[in-house]
């Protein structure tokens, strides 16, 4: 199915945060463009939460007032590329603050990962980094960064992780 390109594919329909997944970041023909990016239905070919979306003229679910749906029945239960486990967090803070606000905290995000995997990762890192950013506060990356030199990141990471009793691994 083809889908109509959305303005901002970082952060997707269902909540995810495109932006921070370590396919976002990769080369070649595995790399994805983010939610309903250009050339999505190549990588996805078929997405039942954005299809319904776009059925109904919605840009996220949590618009809906069916939201949450059965469509969303164990998603957050287990990960895949990206963590699941901030999505309804992530929805209700979008809804909260406006969507404006909320993609203005996520560029931030972004341009910290970006920093992120530009300096500090040796090859083997882009999926913890991606992990972590998604998953701790913006307040905590700020005074991460400030800190940060490619020896001492997994460390800062995993305290500021431990603090708020946040674990930095995927859900298999």
């Amino acid at each position: 199915m083809n889908y109509k390109i959305r303005d901002y594919p970082e952060f997707s329909a269902c909540g995810l945060n495109c932006g921070l997944c370590p396919r976002y970041y990769t080369a070649g023909s595995s790399r994805c463009p983010g939610c309903a990016g250009e050339g999505f239905s190549e990588v996805h070919p078929a997405c039942g939460i954005l299809s319904c979306c776009e059925r109904k003229g919605l840009e996220y679910c949590f618009l809906c007032d069916e939201f949450p749906c059965k469509k969303y029945d164990n998603t957050d239960e287990t990960d895949s590329f990206i963590t699941h486990r901030n999505q309804f967090k992530d929805m209700e803070k979008a809804k909260n603050i406006g969507i404006e606000a909320y993609k203005t905290e996520l560029n931030e995000k972004i341009e910290i990962l970006k920093e992120l995997l530009k300096n500090c990762d040796n090859g083997r890192r882009k999926s913890f980094f991606c992990l972590a950013v998604n998953l701790l506060e913006l307040t905590d990356l700020k005074i991460i960064m400030k800190e940060i030199t490619s020896e001492n990141a997994v460390a800062l990471f995993n305290e500021a992780a431990e603090k708020r009793g946040i674990i930095i691994k995927l859900r298999k």
